[in-house]
């Protein structure tokens, strides 16, 4: 296991792994958004009807800020992009808090991940500039594995604070922002490729992603999956806190299992799934098991199966992600990359709108088993589709 380890991250350059250092000082600190659907409905007394609708909002800004994220970077470029990002989501945070009513926090979440996922394409645009293209997937690998270590992390902690006080994870996810803009100053500012501004001229004339009908609709596929995984941070803390009455701290525990089990797994099965498999056949995979894991949770009503659900999910995640970035990096190119991975973004941003609305729709209207059950069929036949898809992508190459 240790080889496979040395063997993916030989070759990765300093920048990725100070990129990755970035992102886990930063996701440490992500403490609000697994928590955020037990705060409105425990903290502020909302009904899940009123919790998918915020949630729901907090996906719209995803939307926009992957799309207009992957424009400024194309523009402006990855480091000013990644900065402003960071540093506007600080007083941001600081004043979540104080908003305590429906349309209030709608508004406020909207523009938190509008400014959040900006961030997204940029730090994609980054990795690809600092990696050679057969490397790229390893790349995003280590930057997930660097996410999801945070994550072990974060939650756990975040669960500790939610003892006292629902505030201290906005203050908290506050100061995990600023050490991580400095950090990424500190090392970035005197390492920024020159000319990174690319001229009008030069835009207009590279084609757009969108009108890559077979990237739209490989998009769409993605943005499905994620509607499917997503109920990891929609209702999946809910159903925990309601059906198995954990606490706030052992919800966290679960959650920042997940980001462990990641860390230690991901460069291993993505070492082997790399070499005994093909990029759609992997993709395809890692969609199946997002189905499956949560039609486990029906099988038994015990907290081991929860735990299993979980592991099952972060081989899906393991397995679907990072091919999927590596997709778009495949289909780009140097001028117009940050569009490309805006649109991949945007995949999961759209998901973010429609993943906690119409999982709370079901669960207020029928139950949890039958949203797990809806959610195992459902990926069946994104399956499906990627396998039609990414068939007569393999031909057309």
């Amino acid at each position: 296991m240790i080889k496979y380890y040395i063997d993916s991250f030989r070759g990765l350059s300093k920048e990725v792994w100070m990129l990755a250092l970035v992102i886990l000082i930063n996701r440490t600190s992500a403490m609000v958004v697994p928590f955020l659907g037990v705060y409105m409905t425990q903290a502020l007394g909302f009904s899940l009807k009123e919790t998918g609708v915020v949630l729901s909002f907090f996906g719209m800004g995803a939307v926009l800020g992957s799309y207009v994220g992957g424009r400024l970077t194309d523009i402006f470029g990855f480091y000013s992009t990644q900065l402003y990002s960071f540093l506007l989501t600080i007083p941001i945070f600081m004043i979540l808090p104080e908003l305590k009513t429906v349309y209030s926090l709608s508004i406020g979440v909207f523009v938190l991940s509008a400014v959040a996922d900006a961030f997204r394409p940029a730090n994609s645009v980054a990795l690809s500039y600092y990696t050679p293209q057969e490397k790229i997937t390893k790349a995003f690998s280590l930057n997930r594995m660097a996410v999801n270590l945070g994550f072990s992390i974060g939650p756990a902690l975040g669960g500790f604070l939610a003892g006292f006080s629902y505030h201290w994870l906005f203050y908290g996810n506050a100061l995990g922002e600023l050490l991580a803009s400095i950090l990424f100053v500190y090392y970035f500012k005197s390492r920024m490729p020159r000319h990174q501004k690319k001229e009008r001229s030069v835009l207009k004339s590279v084609e757009s992603p969108y009108k890559n009908l077979r990237m739209l609709a490989f998009t769409f596929l993605c943005a499905l999956y994620a509607i499917c995984f997503f109920q990891l941070l929609n209702t999946l803390p809910l159903y925990y806190k309601t059906e198995h009455q954990l606490t706030e701290f052992q919800i966290g525990v679960i959650l920042g299992y997940s980001g462990l089990f990641i860390v230690l797994f991901e460069m291993l099965i993505v070492q082997i799934a790399g070499k005994v498999m093909s990029i759609s056949q992997i993709i395809i995979l890692g969609t199946l098991l997002c189905g499956l894991a949560f039609v486990v949770l029906n099988l038994s009503f015990t907290h081991v199966m929860l735990y299993i659900g979980i592991s099952i999910l972060c081989v899906s995640e393991i397995l679907a992600m990072p091919y999927m970035s590596t997709v778009y990096v495949q289909e780009s190119s140097e001028h117009n990359r940050g569009a490309y991975m805006g649109m991949y973004s945007l995949a999961f941003s759209v998901a973010h709108i429609f993943s906690p609305y119409l999982g709370t729709f079901i669960v207020e209207k029928q139950s949890f088993e039958v949203l797990w059950y809806l959610t195992g069929l459902a990926s069946l036949g994104i399956a499906f589709g990627f396998y039609m898809l990414m068939k007569k992508r393999v031909s057309a190459h």
